[in-house]
């Protein structure tokens, strides 16, 4: 458990995962920390050796802070990415109880930042809490907002930034390369199948985007920075950061990839106002739940401030939704290649 003097030990939580392996990739190329990698597979690891001196894996479940506790009482800094969704009873365990028990087995006189990740989906424009999100959220959503609730509460809040990315891409369409694939990223191969389609259809809606590679150089930027108090205006102690670029429209994203696929989109569509939506759903065999529901009544989920890398000094790996293309490696034409197993 020896430290190199001034060396920063930075204890990553989701380490294996698509945002959690950029991370550890970026700090590990630029900088001297010693990453302690929170992680349950780490055959999963792919973007950082894990047999590297400078690397010690934390290898279970977040429930399980037990083993672990002299390790999180030795970070100084801690990025907190794992998350759980599906199941509501380990959401509350893994989204709720685990954090306050990670919390807890930290050393105060040690422990300098907590960078905490949550989603965008629970803040409004301004970047408040969303009542419907701790209403009738998925169980995702409402162990998000409740997290959030009982952070700004929390003896350690004003040493917490809680990021919120927005749609986050990463990794390939084919699954090749050393990060894993996004789900958003996923999605492309099979969204890109249905152009022929959509390329019809016309909607008032716009969301923001981000990179797995610039939630990354955010967070280490912050990671490596000397931690001080909140400095956003009409926030509480804990800091909010929403991670995105500048907003986009649906039927602009709709209009740039039929220009990357080469499919051609006519200049009219249908239009999908709310009442044909909510024809749609009556008639089709489609399953909405209550937050399915808001979600299509809100139709823009955007934020004032956004926070690209660019706001911290910092050059976005991918700030448009073409460079977003490249990366994923989806084909300009052709054939769209499957996952490798």
């Amino acid at each position: 458990m020896a430290r190199a003097p001034g060396r920063q030990r930075i204890l990553i939580t989701g380490a294996s995962g698509c945002v959690g392996q950029h991370i550890a990739s970026l700090l590990y190329r630029h900088s001297d920390a010693q990453l302690l990698l929170w992680l349950r597979d780490p055959a999963k690891l792919t973007a950082v050796p894990a047999d590297d001196p400078r690397i010690e894996l934390l290898v279970g479940d977040l429930r399980q802070v037990e083993p672990h506790r002299q390790q999180i009482a030795s970070a100084q800094r801690i990025i907190h990415t794992a998350t759980a969704w599906g199941d509501p009873e380990r959401a509350q365990q893994v989204n709720v109880v685990a954090v306050k028990e990670m919390l807890a087995a930290t050393d105060p006189a040690v422990l300098e930042q907590v960078i905490y990740f949550s989603t965008a989906s629970i803040l409004d424009r301004q970047l408040q809490l969303l009542p419907e999100a701790a209403e009738y959220g998925t169980e995702y959503i409402q162990t998000k907002a409740l997290c959030l609730q009982q952070l700004e509460r929390h003896p350690l809040a004003e040493r917490i930034v809680a990021v919120f990315p927005t749609l986050v891409f990463g990794g390939r369409v084919d699954g090749s390369g050393p990060y894993p694939t996004s789900y958003l990223t996923a999605g492309l191969a099979e969204g890109s199948r249905w152009l022929w389609l959509a390329r019809w259809l016309r909607t008032d809606a716009s969301f923001h985007f981000i990179h797995a590679a610039d939630i990354a150089q955010v967070c280490v930027h912050l990671a490596t920075q000397p931690h001080r108090p909140n400095p956003e205006p009409n926030q509480a102690a804990v800091r909010r950061l929403v991670l995105g670029q500048a907003p986009i429209s649906v039927n602009a994203t709709v209009a740039k990839l039929c220009r990357w696929r080469r499919v051609w989109r006519p200049p009219f569509g249908v239009d999908l106002s709310g009442w044909l939506i909510e024809r749609l759903i009556r008639w089709l065999p489609i399953e909405v739940n209550a937050w399915d529901r808001f979600s299509i009544r809100q139709r823009h989920f955007i934020h004032e401030p956004v926070s690209p890398p660019e706001r911290f000094g910092l050059v976005s790996h991918a700030a448009s939704l073409e460079a977003v293309l490249a990366d994923a490696g989806l084909p300009q034409r052709g054939r769209i290649p499957r996952p490798q197993c």
